[in-house]
């Protein structure tokens, strides 16, 4: 016994074990090193030298792989979101980006998972959080979103060696519904009638760029006369139009009583716009003929309004403005479009839906792949997949599939698709 109570010389970065008066054995840890460039080493206890000589091996080795607990005092779920969102995402990520990290983290996780700490969080309280989000009325979108800000958020615990494990990659997301994903294009009837709204309406160029073209809200709001060539019949996207965002200006001492947004005294917080980030979002989109003249037209009219407005008109040199100048704002575009629909006696849906119909169509006129993602905006790495989620074969594409397997296979002549209909009539 008193041989196994003599201690060695150890090297560098060796654990000590050693025999306590205390009757158990002991042994010290190298774990690396603190914040203040101290040696940090854990302190291990068992009753027996084999039980602690197991323990001191699975905590060497997670030390090597980098996957062990850091020295102090253990992040709490809340503590780490917290942290995580406002002081490692936020410099990093877009405007919008942090927007969603931020009501997933306040909202959702942090009153859902937020009292346990980060080493212990297993996968069913995600999965327990997810269940108890959509039961309290939340839609499968809402914990998914939730979902991929918790497995963000730890998987930067993991690599900073705050927790052993990514318990949100390990956890099932809810099922997403068909209905909440399926999305119906507008079909050329239906966008013909939408067109003819649009020429009763102020900004009309500003809905034929989306139904025609595909392109993005931000891009279109975005857009600045120097960005486009109307002799040459092309525009370039470079950057997006960022929702405004307000903090109040009226002052703690006599506050107005009402949300930041309808302060009288608001402050403007975030920037009008941002550079497109992708290289395939910074690109070149052919106009055709009469959205060129749509576009002369648009701009004629804005150079009347300017000269009516006199010195009310706030000068900036964007392609669409509010009536008295100015960039206009996402939210009061999004209503636009609600009015327009309805104008038009055309079902109801979202402004993004607009970039779908975009793309079918394209689809149904031929369009190379290739060029389609480019007037989409599509990575070349990602393009199948979103072609897949925006192109969607209409009714007269799977008729017309039918017939070329009817000749191929049948031999039937071919016979106008109205002349067949009227045979079947019959």
């Amino acid at each position: 016994m008193a041989e196994e109570k003599k201690r060695t010389r150890r090297a560098n970065g060796e654990s000590a074990i050693y025999l306590g008066k205390d009757g158990r054995w002991h042994a010290r840890v190298p774990m690396g090193y603190k914040d203040d460039g101290t040696p940090y080493r854990r302190h291990l206890t068992r009753p027996t030298r084999k039980e602690l000589v197991d323990e001191v091996r699975r905590l060497e080795k997670q030390r090597d792989e980098g996957s062990a607990r850091q020295p102090g005092k253990p992040w709490t779920v809340a503590k780490w979101l917290e942290h995580w969102v406002e002081n490692i995402a936020k410099p990093v990520v877009s405007e919008n980006t942090y927007d969603g990290y931020e009501v997933a983290v306040r909202v959702h996780l942090v009153p859902g998972i937020g009292k346990h700490r980060i080493d212990r969080l297993e996968p069913e309280h995600l999965e327990s959080l997810y269940r108890r989000m959509q039961s309290a009325g939340s839609k499968a979108g809402t914990a998914h979103q939730a979902h991929r800000t918790a497995r963000t958020a730890l998987g930067e615990a993991v690599r900073r060696g705050h927790a052993a494990k990514n318990a949100a990659a390990l956890a099932k997301p809810p099922r997403m519904e068909e209905d909440e994903t399926e999305v119906e294009p507008y079909s050329v009837d239906e966008v013909q009638s939408l067109l003819l709204e649009v020429n009763k309406r102020r900004n009309s160029a500003r809905w034929m760029l989306a139904l025609a073209l595909g392109l993005r809200q931000g891009e279109t709001l975005g857009l600045r006369w120097s960005d486009v060539d109307l002799d040459n019949e092309y525009l370039k996207l470079r950057r997006n139009r960022l929702r405004p965002k307000y903090e109040h200006g009226c002052g703690e001492a006599a506050p107005c009583g009402r949300k930041a947004g309808y302060c009288p005294a608001r402050v403007q917080v975030r920037r009008e716009t941002k550079n497109t980030k992708s290289r395939a979002g910074r690109r070149a989109v052919p106009l055709p003929g009469p959205l060129v003249v749509m576009l002369r037209s648009h701009r004629e009219a804005q150079a009347r309004e300017r000269a009516a407005a006199g010195n009310l008109w706030a000068e900036s040199e964007y392609v669409f403005t509010k009536p008295l100048g100015g960039p206009l704002s996402p939210n009061t575009d999004y209503h636009d479009w609600k009015r327009l629909l309805e104008g038009a006696g055309v079902r109801d849906g979202r402004l993004h839906d607009a970039r779908h119909t975009a793309g079918t169509v394209l689809m149904l006129l031929g369009v190379p792949d290739r060029v389609i993602d480019q007037i989409m905006g599509w990575e070349p790495g990602g393009a199948a997949r979103m072609r897949a989620r925006y192109l969607h074969v209409t009714d007269p594409m799977l008729k017309e599939a039918a017939r070329k397997i009817e000749r191929a296979i049948w031999g039937a002549p071919e016979t106008p698709a109205v002349d067949k209909d009227q045979d079947n009539e019959v």
